[in-house]
């Protein structure tokens, strides 16, 4: 009986640890199958076409892209169900689209390469786990300048609203940056919801709108003005200025004085994409080492991928527009979200702003 007992008794040991075994085993889980094609949003010519079809001859995957013209924009279209799988998003629109759920949680197992990522990159306020988005380029925000028809040297934001340059300003239409700049003019904090600075702020915009014109955010569009003299001053970012110099040497691109901005895109993935799988392989493909130096040396700007920089042109490396040195960026300040109250008060500003004048 006891005999029978110690038997009954190691089988069902036996049967336990085989069902503890197998429960602490990792299923393999069946790779999901490769979409056909991808859709891309973004910035027009800010992805080179190289790099995309580089993705579809490695992977068969086709990548279509839209573009849009302003972040506004881009949010609009994306809150109102604009179909995408991917998208570049400025860092501070981020946590309004994780807020309403248009943003899919990005499997990091799918995306190894993020270790590429630079740390000054990584855990950013708005997405501190990095789990909705990846980040991808940066820049700041200057002026280009004709230095040959503008007389005694532009050194500062508030050189906007000097008299000798009336009519001889160009513009785009960014809500966030605008007011931004007014903002810092003003000797007041880039991303201040202070009711009555940003009353000030519009205050002073309303008076540089009327003596400034709106270009396109394309570059070469919007720096054709300052090419052919119509303008003399330009706010914008290095791609604008490595466009510039290229047909006039005499356009400057600088960072004033009171401190510039300094904006950053990430990568994300629409909550909607049927395609989560190849659009976290599109990713991680974004971010090998040799593919973003791909990136770089093709358009130009400065990227979050650390381990890109030994395949980047070291002739971008040291441009100082692109890759601007630690010394300049110590006085400069990240975007960063709004909070509801103030994003609110920045749309009322810009709403204003747009009707005034018309």
């Amino acid at each position: 009986m006891t005999f029978r007992r110690g038997v009954i008794l190691f089988s069902w040991l036996g049967l336990l640890s085989a069902c503890v075994s197998a429960a602490s085993t990792p299923v393999n889980t069946p790779t999901p199958p490769l979409a056909k094609e991808l859709v891309l949003y973004n910035w027009a010519d800010y992805m080179p076409q190289t790099v995309l079809d580089a993705f579809t001859a490695e992977y068969g995957v086709k990548i279509t892209y839209l573009p849009y013209e302003s972040q506004e924009e881009a949010v609009a279209q994306i809150e109102a169900g604009q179909t995408y799988d991917v998208a570049v998003i400025e860092n501070d629109q981020v946590p309004t689209l994780i807020a309403r759920h248009l943003l899919a949680e990005i499997d990091q197992r799918h995306v190894p390469n993020f270790k590429n990522i630079g740390d000054n990159f990584r855990g950013l306020i708005f997405d501190p786990d990095d789990r909705y988005s990846v980040p991808y380029s940066w820049g700041t925000t200057g002026l280009l300048v004709r230095t040959d028809l503008i007389g005694a040297p532009v050194t500062r934001w508030a050189d906007l609203w000097n008299p000798r340059f009336a009519g001889k300003i160009a513009l785009r239409a960014q809500p966030t940056e605008l007011i931004s700049v007014a903002l810092k003019s003003l000797g007041y904090a880039l991303n201040s919801e202070n009711p009555a600075e940003l009353e000030a702020a519009l205050k002073r915009l309303l008076e540089l709108k009327a003596v400034s014109r709106f270009v396109d955010v394309e570059a070469e569009s919007a720096v054709a003005p300052l090419v052919s003299g119509e303008a003399v001053i330009l706010i914008g970012w290095p791609g604008d200025a490595l466009v510039a110099r290229r047909q006039n040497p005499a356009i400057h691109y600088l960072l004033p004085a009171e401190g510039s901005m300094l904006w950053g895109d990430r990568l994300v993935i629409s909550a909607s994409s049927p395609n989560r799988y190849t659009a976290e392989l599109f990713l991680n493909f974004l971010l090998r080492p040799d593919i973003g130096g791909q990136i770089v040396n093709e358009n130009r700007y400065a990227i979050a991928n650390e381990a890109a920089r030994a395949f980047i042109d070291p002739e971008i490396l040291n441009d100082p527009v692109i890759y601007p040195p630690h010394a300049i960026l110590a006085s400069t300040d990240w975007y960063v979200p709004l909070s509801p109250a103030g994003q609110k008060l920045y749309d009322e500003a810009w709403a204003r702003f747009r009707e005034a004048g018309q």
